[in-house]
């Protein structure tokens, strides 16, 4: 058999560079801080609803999610047609580009961000058009409005940003939406809105500007990463398309239930995220004495920059420590914060690290 006249994936395919995934702890003692997670266990509600959901397995889950699209439109004082429910916000973003962009069309970003958004980007057949950040680890507002020609479709905003934790002001998004062409869809990735240290009130910017799309996730502060639940809000005819690209029942019955739960325990989730933004200066504080120039943040993590030899030891040192982090080839380290105790041994381990060498 001649193997050139096998089938193969499309050459665009076979060129995807591979997500890399925050690496799993092996053992009760390594602190898992690469994923973002939420430290924390599930919430008793969410248990309770998830073992409830368990004996429906056998069945299909319902494909449109009615239950927490409904849930969802109440909590966000939406029309229930303005909501699109997917297997985690990245699925969501993924049905987003496919049905918005045509080979050849542009999806403007910010660089560094999420890691998906090339990929994505990629397997759509559409341009990836990395705008780099400013000196501070924010998004350059006015180069990214310069890199939007007549090819865009999408321009992409992580707030707070993935992996650099910064956030974008709700003036500079409001400037930034007068000046985007309205033919364009901005989608402002909230994936860590809960962590922020004052809640700024993007659903005014949304019911203002119609080619605004807001993408949310339950797998950061929710506590929900291992069932893959997000939604997007977004004007009717976006969402239909959303849903209408959607693999059919994607979000499980289980997934459903859960989210519902954790709806339902809003006050707790709360709690939780107010514990992270609490620690959250006293650990960038206490990086910045040992001679890191770390961004303010406002996410459940703190980013380090610096170069690739560094970057390999920092890592190496956190391993032997026991820590689990997320380095970022020519970029930096990602470290997520987790409770006082935990976020001591990270402490400790960059008090002992010697920068500058090798």
């Amino acid at each position: 058999m001649d193997p050139v006249a096998l089938p193969r994936p499309r050459a665009a395919v076979e060129a995807l560079p591979a997500y890399v995934a925050g690496r799993k702890a092996t053992g009760e003692d390594i602190a898992p801080l690469a994923s973002n997670e939420s430290h924390y266990p599930p919430l008793p509600k969410v248990l309770e609803a998830i073992s409830a959901a368990a004996g429906r397995v056998h069945r299909y889950p319902d494909m449109a999610t009615a239950t927490l699209r409904q849930r969802l439109a109440e909590v966000n004082e939406v029309g229930l047609d303005e909501l699109a429910v997917g297997p985690g916000s990245v699925g969501v973003l993924s049905q987003l580009i496919g049905a918005l962009c045509d080979a050849g069309d542009d999806v403007v970003f910010a660089w560094r961000s999420f890691e998906a958004y090339p990929i994505l980007c990629q397997i759509a057949g559409a341009n990836a058009i990395r705008v780099p950040l400013r000196a501070d680890e924010g998004h350059d507002l006015p180069a990214m409005l310069s890199a939007i020609t007549p090819r865009t479709r999408v321009v992409l905003l992580c707030s707070p940003n993935n992996p650099t934790g910064t956030g974008l002001a709700l003036d500079d998004l409001a400037g930034f939406l007068e000046l985007v062409p309205t033919s364009v869809l901005v989608v402002l990735d909230e994936a860590y809105r809960e962590f922020g240290s004052t809640e700024l009130d993007t659903l005014a910017l949304y019911r203002r500007y119609p080619n605004l799309c807001l993408l949310r996730t339950f797998s950061k502060a929710y506590g929900l990463a291992g069932l893959r639940v997000g939604y997007a809000l977004a004007r009717p005819e976006i969402a239909e398309g959303l849903r209408r690209t959607q693999v059919p029942f994607s979000v499980s019955n289980v997934a459903e239930a859960a989210a519902l739960a954790a709806l339902d325990s809003a006050e707790e989730v709360a709690a939780r995220a107010a514990v992270v933004i609490a620690e959250r200066p006293r650990v960038e504080a206490a990086v910045r004495e040992l001679g890191w120039a770390v961004p303010d943040g406002e996410a459940n993590f703190f980013w380090l920059r610096c170069g690739d030899a560094e970057r390999e030891r920092l890592v190496a040192a956190f391993d032997a420590a026991g820590v689990l982090v997320r380095g970022y080839a020519g970029d930096g380290v990602r470290v997520t914060l987790a409770d006082p105790a935990t976020n001591d041994r990270v402490l400790a381990v960059l008090a002992a690290f010697e920068r500058g060498v090798g």
